[in-house]
């Protein structure tokens, strides 16, 4: 069941409709001290980098963050920052792409293609070496067994230049989260938004005046004192009912006319 969950958290993934900020081919361009740093001091910035995912909260922390089987049997509330230092140093791979998971969940971010060839080819690179070593030592030719030496050589060398610049991503991606790259733009709290009841015949009234007393409408408005004006209408203007006494006036329509 578990299984079943992670493979549809990584089909999940695929859908993401955000990006990295830096992707793979040019985080050393970006950050090449910090890519340096990763690369010889691994576990350590592996460390830091989780920490800094949890906001600095380490009650939030659990072993590979929650993706792996053994997560949250560890005893990590009990002391998560002892638990952290030994998932970076016994579980390294894992730890790295823990959060990678954990930011990408966070932010909606999927991983470009060129990634992904870049990951996968690590990972296959690995296989081949493990596959040649096996057979290196059933077999036990000299210059099979050398063979496998050199490849396996080469194989961790791109797995740490990998898993560097993967976590040279991640620092990245969390500076822009930050707001190192520029100012934050200010998001003011939005109020308490107030919703109509079963128990209400109408919404309250947000941002409009109250409504008058039932039998005292608005409409039409009440006469200001003064009004009409003192004289009017003027003098000769007709009073009283309308039409006016007289009209219309004899003769009309005039003879002649079809009626």
């Amino acid at each position: 069941m578990g299984s079943q969950q992670h493979m549809e958290k990584m089909q999940q993934r695929q859908n993401y409709r955000n990006l990295w900020h830096t992707d793979l081919m040019r985080t050393i361009q970006r950050d090449p001290p910090y890519c340096c740093l990763s690369l010889w001091c691994a576990p350590c910035v592996s460390y830091m980098l989780r920490r800094r995912a949890l906001y600095n909260d380490m009650s939030r922390y659990v072993c590979c963050a929650g993706y792996m089987p053994c997560s949250g049997r560890c005893g990590e509330s009990r002391c998560p920052e002892f638990c952290l230092a030994t998932e970076v140093f016994l579980c390294f791979a894992n730890s790295v792409a823990s959060t990678r998971f954990l930011l990408q969940d966070e932010f909606n971010i999927q991983t470009t293609q060129c990634d992904n060839c870049i990951i996968g080819f690590m990972f296959c690179l690995q296989q081949i070496a493990c596959i040649f070593s096996i057979v290196a030592m059933i077999v036990g030719s000299d210059e099979l067994s050398e063979a496998s030496q050199i490849l396996s050589c080469f194989s961790d060398i791109v797995y740490c230049t990998v898993c560097a610049c993967m976590q040279t991503q991640h620092k990245i991606e969390m500076d822009k989260r930050d707001g190192k790259f520029g100012p934050q733009p200010v998001m003011a709290v939005p109020p308490v938004q107030q919703m109509s009841r079963l128990d209400q015949p109408y919404p309250p009234n947000v941002g409009y005046p109250p409504p008058s007393a039932y039998g005292q409408p608005n409409y039409p408005p009440p006469q200001a004192a003064g009004y009409p004006p003192s004289g009017y209408p003027p003098a000769g203007y007709p009073q009283g009912g309308y039409p006016p006494a007289g009209y219309p006036q004899g003769g009309y329509p005039p003879a002649g006319y079809q009626r």
